[in-house]
């Protein structure tokens, strides 16, 4: 596979993930659209390594270490996010007793924060044409 065919693999599955996102949003089904957000950035951010370099992105999560194995600047707020939208990563995968996540992930919060997360998305696919 050339370098277009793995950044073009890396953007179908963020798009596909995005449209899952919003489905799961729409239902109400709060946490785990916000796990989806949270594979839509890495994979664009995969994508975005292949564009760079045309190597095999690492096998992480950490979207801030996919962001600077990228060579992207980010500043505090870019930063910010990053860190927090990969915790919602564990935080939907592996649910404390009481489901603490669960609970905070209300509409109003996860709107919030699908907003940031398709505002750094935009960014990246920038970046990465």
């Amino acid at each position: 596979m050339g370098q277009k065919e793995k950044i073009r693999f890396w953007l179908l599955a963020a798009e596909k993930d995005w449209q899952v996102c919003a489905h799961l949003f729409e239902k109400g089904d709060n946490a785990y659209a916000l796990f989806f957000g949270h594979l839509v950035l890495e994979k664009t951010l995969k994508a975005l390594l292949v564009a760079c370099n045309n190597k095999t992105p690492p096998f992480t999560h950490r979207l801030v270490l996919l962001a600077e194995k990228a060579g992207l600047e980010l500043d505090s707020t870019q930063l910010e996010i990053l860190e927090t939208v990969t915790d919602f990563n564990l935080e939907s995968r592996y649910p404390d007793e009481q489901f603490t996540f669960h609970k905070k992930c209300t509409q109003e919060f996860t709107q919030k924060w699908l907003g940031k997360i398709e505002g750094i998305r935009t960014w990246l696919l920038q970046e990465i044409r």
